[in-house]
């Protein structure tokens, strides 16, 4: 069969209508009447000389030739939106869209932003913040980073940073009454926990950090429970208590003085911070360009010192 002589509009009905197993919902997605899609499908059986669909009085169902076309089908159609992104990629506009969530995009990728435009006054970064993960082809998101395994299903995804979790408090908690200058110190203290940990297997809870430090008898005077990373950092700044903090969310604040680290040791963890988009838009401009500078200050966080105490 010639190209130019495939049906594409009827055959892109027929798979709105076999997702859908109904005209109606089909019509809707594509904004044409029930009627005009079910003339689709009857041209598109004409043509092919093959009954596609089961028409019942309430109900409507693919017939096994139908069923069986369905793969190829949908296969050809996310090789026509792969090639059309591609074929944007040299036009795209300047205009990107980077999904992160609000923890990292508050303490790690908004007090860096500023040297990315430096050397491009003309880009314009919009940030969403969330932790959901991006339907990229529903949603304009041209990147995202995410804090996880880095296995995305049907994406591509490089590291960008490693991740290690460590005890931090507020300076004013290593002096007075009682100062924190031994493990032992923390039972007169808050421990603030993270539960945003929870998701990676090898992240400690302060019961496992603890017991790995040497100090598993250890109990705290009382507890303080988030489910954000960035409220118990805060609650930490605030000087509340100790928390079991990220290192690369905490990096800034340690590095200004306003967290400590009292003890020495961190303990590395499974999950990272990982850039994911689909294939394709890997190859245009203004994303290649974020993803080098990205890593640009990936490597300069990689290397920093913990502040001494």
């Amino acid at each position: 069969m010639k190209r130019a002589l495939l049906p594409l509009n009827a055959l892109r009905v027929f798979d709105a209508a076999a997702r859908h197993l109904s005209f109606k919902l089909a019509a809707d997605e594509l904004a044409v009447t029930p009627a005009a899609v079910s003339q689709q499908i009857r041209s598109l059986e004409d043509y092919l000389g093959v009954v596609l669909f089961k028409r019942q009085a309430r109900s409507l169902s693919l017939t096994e030739e139908g069923l069986q076309s369905l793969p190829a089908l949908r296969a050809g159609f996310e090789r026509f939106e792969e090639a059309v992104k591609i074929l944007q990629a040299g036009q795209a506009s300047d205009i990107l869209t980077v999904s992160v969530s609000p923890s990292f995009a508050s303490k790690w990728l908004l007090p860096r932003i500023d040297g990315f435009y430096a050397d491009r006054p003309s880009m314009e970064v919009r940030i969403q913040a969330s932790d959901e993960l991006v339907n990229f082809a529903e949603e304009n998101v041209d990147l995202a980073i995410r804090y996880g395994s880095g296995q995305y299903q049907e994406l591509r995804s490089e590291k960008l940073l490693d991740e290690h979790v460590l005890p931090v408090c507020h300076p004013a908690l290593l002096s007075g009454e009682k100062a924190i200058e031994s493990l032992a110190d923390l039972a007169e203290h808050t421990l603030i926990h993270d539960s945003s940990h929870s998701a990676d297997p090898a992240a400690p809870s302060w019961a496992m950090w603890l017991k790995a430090a040497g100090a598993g008898d250890v109990q705290a005077k009382r507890s303080l429970h988030f489910d954000l990373e960035t409220l118990a950092l805060d609650a930490a700044l605030a000087g509340k208590g100790v928390a079991l903090a990220r290192r690369i969310l905490a990096a800034e604040d340690l590095a200004g003085g306003r967290l400590v680290a009292p003890f020495e040791g961190q303990v590395a963890v499974s999950f990272a911070y990982y850039m994911v988009a689909p294939e394709p838009q890997w190859r245009q401009r203004k994303i290649s360009e974020f993803v080098a500078w990205l890593k640009d200050e990936a490597s300069g966080s990689a290397h920093d010192e913990l502040p001494s105490v």
